[in-house]
């Protein structure tokens, strides 16, 4: 089970790393060209926010457990990107994005289950 949780750990911290990176850094029309129209609902302060939310949260998947230093972090980082996932699953419902919604899901299970692993 910790070969499993360490699996879904780094891998879901790298895709949360890699995607608040974009958010964080591109400004909104770079991130419309990407494709994600999502961003016309929220101030460009509001999206650096989110993108720095899950770098931290990437961050908080992997370096407590991995350290040693303060793990009760982890699992708590996994419940805080689990309801990041949840907002997102409802921005994306309420732009009948649904695709989204599928890909939403599967990130927010994803992290329940290293946060029930892990606590």
């Amino acid at each position: 089970m910790n070969i499993a949780l360490w699996i879904v750990q780094i891998l879901l911290g790298l895709a949360f790393l890699a995607a608040g990176l974009l958010k964080a850094t591109q400004p909104k029309e770079a991130l419309r060209a990407k494709n994600l129209n999502w961003v016309d609902d929220y101030s460009a302060g509001m999206v650096k926010l989110i993108g720095v939310s899950e770098i931290l949260g990437g961050i908080g998947l992997i370096a407590p457990w991995a350290t040693g230093i303060a793990p009760v972090l982890t699992p708590i980082a996994a419940v805080a990107l689990a309801a990041v996932m949840v907002g997102a699953a409802l921005a994306h419902l309420r732009r009948k994005e649904y695709p989204a919604i599928v890909f939403n899901i599967v990130l927010a299970a994803l992290a329940v289950f290293v946060a029930v692993g892990r606590f």
